[in-house]
């Protein structure tokens, strides 16, 4: 049997080949992208709403509906490339989420080694990070079971853009980390910029995470966060009675505290913070209808219990208290709230759930006038008090 020789040019593109998919099985054995989601959707019953009451199906209430992906690339020494790009959409119309950006829940690229990490661009900050994890919100209540109006963004309402976080490695269970977001405005370093710290510290069945979050400007640098456009001064970038009549501040702080300790099948859970809008009446930073002045704070307190049934089965509680205090401003309003869900899995990434909660309001509020109950996104009631169930379905991939 006669061998077959290859041509020069033959045996060139032979080589060639043989190169490249080499080079593209070494790319793909240190790289990695992660395509996942959620999809939750279901339907609400609301005792008031504008003075009626209401049924409709929504989207995201127990986790927001999403699309992202993820990824790493070793770059060897211990250091990696990292990104995340992460969309919210409504799944009852297709819509995009956040004002219809793009990558409106998160979008950022960083580094990742042996001292920790350090990401940039859309993100959440340091407060989130280290305590919003110990709200019922973010573990099986869902964002209509958020602190009124997500006042203090545990239930990740709005989003740090322009920013640089970095987050410490784990040392023995404690943790640190620190975000920045740059204003953007010539002349004015401090103007829209965002800053915040946190540490957290986990040991067997205790968590315990403690963070400050101080904004500027926070009508259009916070709560503008979720507009595809250049906020406006004129307008007010947060629709909630419970604070939106105080965006005329020149500042917002926010000092948050969370704990959790788990007893078998049982798991306790609290928060805390205050919330301040301070120097209001600056009405470069936002409206300022009710010619408020001074600072305008809120303390807030959260106690959440939940209960492992079987594995497929979870239930819990939780009940928080909102008191805000105005300084030359008005008598303040307060906000009860009581919530229950229960969870029941069909598999590793589906579960059906259903939720009740019930808010009652008192005082006067930021509009300055008798407070009406608020729940968190819904449409405000036109009462002191208000009632809500939810029946729905998630599922991860």
């Amino acid at each position: 049997m006669k061998s077959r020789l290859l041509s020069p040019r033959a045996l060139a593109v032979a080589i060639a080949s043989t190169a490249a998919a080499a080079a593209s099985t070494v790319a793909h054995a240190q790289s990695s992208v992660t395509l996942y989601g959620i999809v939750d959707v279901g339907l609400n019953y609301q005792s008031n709403a504008s003075g009626g009451r209401l049924f409709a199906m929504t989207s995201g209430v127990n986790q927001g509906s999403r699309f992202g992906q993820s990824g790493s690339e070793d770059l060897g020494g211990g250091l990696k490339a990292i990104f995340r790009l992460e969309n919210g959409f409504d799944v009852t119309n297709g819509k995009l989420g956040q004002g219809g950006l793009l990558f409106g829940r998160q979008a950022y690229v960083g580094l990742a080694g042996q001292y920790g990490t350090v990401t940039f661009g859309r993100q959440y900050d340091s407060l989130i990070e280290f305590v919003s994890q110990y709200s019922v919100s973010n573990q099986w209540g869902g964002y209509i079971s958020a602190h009124p109006g997500d006042l203090d963004n545990f239930n990740y309402s709005f989003r740090s853009n322009n920013s640089v976080k970095f987050r410490s490695a784990d040392y023995n269970g404690f943790s640190f980390g620190g975000t920045y977001a740059f204003g953007g405005t010539a002349g004015d370093e401090t103007r829209n910029q965002i800053w915040a710290v946190g540490a957290g510290y986990t040991r067997g069945p205790l968590s315990i995470g403690v963070a400050y979050l101080n904004v500027r400007n926070p009508n259009t640098s916070l709560f503008a966060s979720n507009l595809s456009s250049t906020a406006a001064a004129t307008a007010a970038n947060a629709s909630s009675p419970v604070y939106r009549g105080f965006l005329s501040a020149h500042s917002y702080q926010d000092i948050g505290v969370g704990a959790s300790y788990t007893i078998g099948k049982a798991t306790l859970g609290a928060t805390y913070s205050n919330i301040s809008f301070r120097n209001m009446g600056d009405t470069t930073s936002g409206p300022n209808p009710a010619r408020y002045s001074g600072n305008a704070t809120f303390d807030n307190a959260e106690a959440n219990f939940s209960y492992q049934i079987t594995p497929a089965w979870m239930a819990g509680v939780a009940y928080d208290y909102t008191r805000g205090h105005a300084n030359n401003v008005n008598g303040g309003a307060t906000y009860h709230q009581a919530e229950a869900s229960t969870h029941y899995f069909l598999s590793k990434t589906t579960d059906v759930y259903l939720s009740a909660i019930y808010q009652h309001a008192s005082g006067t509020d930021s509009t300055n006038r008798p407070a009406v109950a608020a729940i968190n996104v819904l449409t405000p009631s036109s009462s002191d008090s208000i009632k809500v169930v939810r029946i729905g379905m998630r599922h991860k991939f």
